[in-house]
């Protein structure tokens, strides 16, 4: 097989283009929230503070806003993503009656010799083994 066909068998393998899927995805969610978090919520903030921008926020040469401004955006992207995640998982459970299959009768038959062999490999000295 030469590399050529080698590299596009690794490039289309399923896990390579979910990764790729995934990470284009996740570059136009940042945009989204980054968005919300400046363009809203700080904007929001900076007015209540009675600013242009948190950023502006300072003293003397010691520029807090921004660190502020840094620390609220995060926040802010981590509590969405929390919230995203936790929908994510609700829809991403098996229904209850899928949750609990009883085993069949063959598995219950397989446990029972595994747990006789079992019992008979830790019996006393002299009667070690399988008869």
């Amino acid at each position: 097989m030469g590399w050529l066909s080698e590299y596009k068998a690794f490039l289309f393998r399923g896990n390579l283009l979910d990764l790729a899927v995934a990470f284009v995805l996740g570059a136009a969610f940042n945009a989204v929230v980054q968005s919300l978090a400046n363009d809203v919520i700080m904007a929001g903030v900076a007015g209540l503070v009675g600013l242009d921008m948190v950023s502006q926020l300072a003293v003397g040469p010691l520029l807090y806003g921004r660190f502020l401004a840094a620390l609220l955006s995060f926040a802010i992207i981590a509590s969405v993503l929390f919230v995203l995640i936790k929908a994510a998982a609700r829809f991403n459970k098996p229904p209850a009656d899928q949750a609990a299959v009883p085993d069949s009768d063959e598995v219950v038959l397989l446990r029972e010799i595994r747990d006789l062999l079992t019992a008979q490999a830790s019996g006393p000295q002299g009667e070690r083994g399988l008869r």
